[in-house]
């Protein structure tokens, strides 16, 4: 039960994260720092979701 709701949890952040860079990306350009610090975060957050749903 605590990890369906971590997973659901992590889930909206990547779904959050994803749209924030994508606007980003768009506004700014794919190699603006900013951008590219908004991938690294979601990456690791895409990495604490794979970790969870191997458990």
């Amino acid at each position: 039960m605590k990890f369906l709701l971590l997973k659901k949890v992590l889930k909206l952040r990547i779904e959050t994260k994803r749209k924030i860079m994508y606007k980003k990306a768009r506004d700014l350009g794919f190699t603006h720092p900013e951008v590219v610090n908004c991938s690294q975060e979601l990456d690791e957050l895409l990495n604490k979701y794979s970790d969870i749903a191997t458990l």
